[in-house]
């Protein structure tokens, strides 16, 4: 197989450069700001989510429904995520149009202009999204166990709450915009069909800022919660525990573990709950993994009267990984390169685990994957078995 060609360099700007080359004639674009909900305190959580709704409210060059426009008038799409660690604002479109989608995610990082109508008009969009996350039992029982493993303020919402929200001046907005969003704290990022030079190019067209960011403690503890609701007719039960970060030298064993766990239909939760007893639709696990924190979350939901049966079924499950055979490592390694390299099959993929891997460390990483996780040996695997503790929150009907 063909090595990709890929490039990191770090320019005089302070701008950080990831670039893989490919032949397929689209591209994906990527400017990220290494500011997130994890470096917010109490008192302004939401905050990076709110700058990452407000950029696209307008900026110097371009209105509020120019800036879609530019990107999907030309078949592209354009979006934005924050998450702890990172805030990202990216396009996808036709290659022949990457100076395009490069201006519009500078433009959005550099020039935004937080007129004071749009930011009331968004803070009553932000609101709703955090009520509909409420709402959502999946998702509130979710954010109900990283309240269980985490102390304040890592452990809120990365949408904030309706206090915090609700209480973010325009002048608080701009003091943190301008505080983080400096280009050495930036990655400039592109995965497509054009060439090496052009993104040098659009890269060096960031002024110069330089801003440090202040980390804050993450502080790590386990609990049980059981909360009811009037109006729904299942629980939803979850339970979660810290795993190695993505700074750890056993982060693939972590993988492999969760691939093992729950990762699929062929996983031992899915057949030992659903398959073999019937009793839930839904479980699954998710391995939540970032730099500084990284935990693993166990979700079922079921009836009610269920809940204690399937918690025990998972502790025995979990438990039972210590007995790991290396037929079943060797199965769990393959299952998880094959899946590596089919999201390689686009190009949006490739651009946000680059920077993952960025985040974590070094975006070289990414193209180490297949070796690193044919390395891990049984007993890493086995290790994680015997938790230290965990968490559990359930959501009831009343």
């Amino acid at each position: 197989m063909k090595e990709p060609e890929f490039y990191r360099k770090k320019l005089d700007n302070g701008i950080t450069i990831l670039f893989e080359k490919r032949s397929l004639p689209v591209v994906a674009i990527a400017t990220s700001v290494k500011f997130g909900a994890q470096h917010e305190s109490e008192e302004i959580k939401g905050i990076s989510h709110f700058i990452e709704h407000l950029v696209f409210k307008g900026t110097k060059n371009r209105s509020v429904t120019e800036i879609p426009k530019e990107i999907e008038g030309k078949g592209g799409i354009i979006n934005a995520f924050t998450e702890e660690p990172i805030t990202s604002y990216w396009n996808k479109l036709p290659s022949k149009y990457f100076s395009l989608g490069a201006d519009i995610s500078r433009d959005l990082v550099i020039n935004p202009i937080f007129e004071k109508e749009a930011l009331e008009r968004e803070r009553k969009v932000i609101l709703e999204e955090i009520k509909m996350y409420h709402d959502n039992p999946m998702t509130y029982i979710i954010e109900k166990l990283k309240k269980l493993l985490y102390e304040k303020p890592f452990n809120m919402s990365i949408a904030g709450s309706i206090k915090t929200v609700s209480e973010l001046s325009r002048e608080k907005i701009l003091e943190v915009y301008h505080s983080a969003y400096a280009t050495n704290n930036i990655i400039f990022s592109a995965v497509g069909n054009c060439e090496w030079s052009h993104v040098l190019e659009e890269a060096k067209k960031f002024p110069k800022t330089v801003k440090k960011i202040n980390n804050i403690p993450i502080i790590c503890k386990n609990g049980e919660i059981i909360d009811k609701r009037k109006g729904i007719d299942q629980a939803h039960e979850v339970l979660g525990f810290h795993m190695p970060r993505l700074s750890d030298k056993n982060k693939y064993a972590a993988e492999i573990f969760d691939s093992i766990l729950g990762g699929g239909m062929s996983s031992r939760l899915f057949q030992e709950v659903r398959e073999k007893r019937g009793l839930c639709y839904a479980i699954k696990t998710s391995l939540e993994m970032s730099k500084d924190y990284s935990y693993e979350i166990i979700y079922a939901g079921t009836v009610k009267e269920k809940i204690n049966e399937i918690k025990k079924i998972v502790l025995k499950e979990i438990q039972k990984l210590d007995n790991l055979k290396q037929s079943d490592l060797s199965e769990a390694k393959e299952t998880l390169i094959g899946l590596r390299q089919i999201s390689k099959e686009k190009c949006d993929s490739t651009m946000i685990e680059l920077l993952q891997e960025e985040i974590g460390g070094s975006a070289e990483e990414y193209y180490n994957y297949e070796k690193n996780i044919s390395q891990v040996d049984l007993e890493s695997v086995r290790e994680l078995s015997k938790l230290k503790g965990y968490s559990f929150a359930a959501l009831v009907p009343d």
